[in-house]
């Protein structure tokens, strides 16, 4: 055989060579594919490491949280060894380009004494550094030891690349399993209710929260239009939220409507986001919907609450400016008058107070009869000018249950404001006249004003009628008879509703 022929000889591989490589490639790919875990893929490495490259020993490092090459995986190597050698890289955590370094003998590799001491000691001589990348960063290495000098083939070199790409791209494929997991987890936790679609509105993801909030199941909605759930008079709104997403703008917090699967719509706040591939091309889009009922009805107790107190402030001085003006006309001095309004001021206060008392609470009992509130809202106005009673109360007496008191408060003390205002005890003669009866398991509260001015009907309706509105929905309701010779207004109670 010629020198050139031995030459070719020795570079090439025998054929049992290649077929022995291929099958460990093989092997590699296979339990690759198939791990379930980090740790699965690290023993995948370690084996087609030892096996292609021919040695016994060898090594996996990963950068942690702290940007240190630590070990995460290693054959036949001490815990002396680890620790001494931990940290060691030739390479910078955002390195690029980073080449294996092949060291055929420790001994002229000019590392430190030390370290070259520390690696004789563990009984090697000659070691590879094969850098492990993701698609945009340095990883790791993978480390592979001899016990003597080792002259390292072209093949060799080009099997320890094959198996580090092989190790790069497995541990990125868990990590972003992993990350997909970890935020597929999140997704379907939230409350919120999380969908995606394509470009054209279709539905591709649907989460536990839009389950619950528009209360379609997820197979019922993937594959099919958005549109579905968007009111007909906001279907403009959905194709301009597409147009914008195409263009790549992110649509902040707004609020809007919904449709549920039942038909009913639902408040919520929304935020629309492009979904872009790796090549930064919108494929998608990403909406977040929070259903916002209960904060847009706390913030109409709120704005019920402040115009209540609005009405009753202006009432309250109405009222005492009419206690001024008919005490007046019969006090004989200033300090009877003065006694007389005060007594009278102080009445109202306590009617007022009794509208205050919350109808439900953990500590709150109020006991009060029916004929005992009645005359506790009506006291201000119990004598006219020439001392007569304003009022009379007949019929049959009951206890008044504690989440009763604040809804019949309101409304008898709002028939009282509006009888000093306008109706029979802005008269002087004028009396109302109070009667209590049971009918068919309910109570009827009638009142009837006499000797006053005739009432005027009118359709307006102010914050006054639609506070006596929400206070009779709570008892049972009420009903207005505009008798010219005073207004009747009948109260209807339906006991069983506070029974429990």
């Amino acid at each position: 055989m010629s020198n050139v022929a031995m030459g070719r000889a020795q570079r090439e591989p025998a054929d049992g060579d290649i077929v022995r490589e291929q099958a460990v490639l093989f092997r590699l790919t296979d339990r690759l594919y198939r791990a379930n875990g980090l740790g699965e893929i690290y023993d995948a490495a370690l084996n087609a490491i030892c096996d292609a490259l021919g040695s016994s020993r060898a090594s996996i490092l990963r950068f942690d949280s702290h940007g240190v090459m630590s070990f995460v995986a290693w054959r036949s190597l001490s815990e002396e060894y680890r620790e001494a050698v931990n940290g060691h890289t030739p390479w910078t955590r955002g390195e690029h380009n980073a080449e294996p370094i092949f060291v055929e003998d420790i001994r002229l590799s000019g590392e430190s004494r030390q370290l070259i001491d520390t690696v004789l000691g563990e009984g090697i001589e000659a070691l590879a550094f094969i850098p492990l990348a993701s698609s945009h960063e340095l990883i790791g290495k993978f480390m592979v030891y001899y016990p003597a000098p080792h002259r390292f083939a072209d093949r060799e070199r080009e099997l320890a690349l094959t198996i580090a790409r092989q190790l790069g791209f497995a541990i990125e494929r868990k990590r972003a399993e992993t990350t997909a997991a970890r935020l597929s987890a999140l997704v379907e936790s939230s409350d919120d209710a999380i969908i995606a679609t394509d470009t054209d509105g279709i539905v591709t993801d649907w989460n536990s929260g839009a389950e619950r909030l528009y209360s379609y199941g997820r197979k019922e909605m993937i594959g099919r239009p958005l549109m579905l759930l968007i009111p007909p008079d906001r279907q403009n709104e959905e194709r301009e939220i597409l147009a914008r997403i195409r263009n790549g703008e992110h649509v902040d917090h707004f609020e809007t409507v919904r449709l549920r699967k039942d038909g009913s719509s639902i408040p919520i706040s929304l935020t629309v986001s492009p979904i872009a591939d790796a090549s930064g091309a919108i494929i998608g889009v990403s909406k977040i919907a929070r259903d916002i009922s209960e904060r847009l009805r706390a913030q109409e107790q709120r704005e019920l609450l402040l115009r209540e107190m609005d009405h009753r402030v202006k009432n309250l001085f109405a009222i005492a400016s009419s206690i001024v003006n008919l005490s007046a006309s019969a006090a004989e001095t200033p300090a009877a008058l003065a006694s007389t309004v005060s007594d009278r001021l102080g009445a109202l206060a306590r009617a007022h107070a009794l509208t205050m008392f919350p109808s439900t609470g953990p500590s709150v009992q109020i006991a009060t009869s029916l004929h005992a509130l009645i005359t506790a809202i009506l006291a201000p106005y119990r004598h006219g000018a020439d001392e007569h009673p304003r009022f009379a109360i007949s019929g049959i007496d009951m206890p008044v249950p504690s989440a009763m008191i604040t809804p019949l408060s309101l409304l008898l003390h709002e028939f009282a404001t509006n009888a000093a205002k306008h109706g029979s005890l802005s008269a002087a003669a004028g009396s109302i006249e109070i009667a209590c009866s049971n009918s068919d398991g309910k109570v009827i509260v009638q009142w009837r004003e006499v000797g006053g001015p005739s009432p005027v009907e009118t359709e307006d309706e102010g914050f006054g009628s639609r506070l006596v509105r929400a206070a009779a929905s709570e008892l049972g309701g009420v009903v207005r008879d505009w008798d010219p010779a005073g207004i009747v207004l009948e109260i209807t109670i339906d006991i069983e509703r506070f029974s429990a």
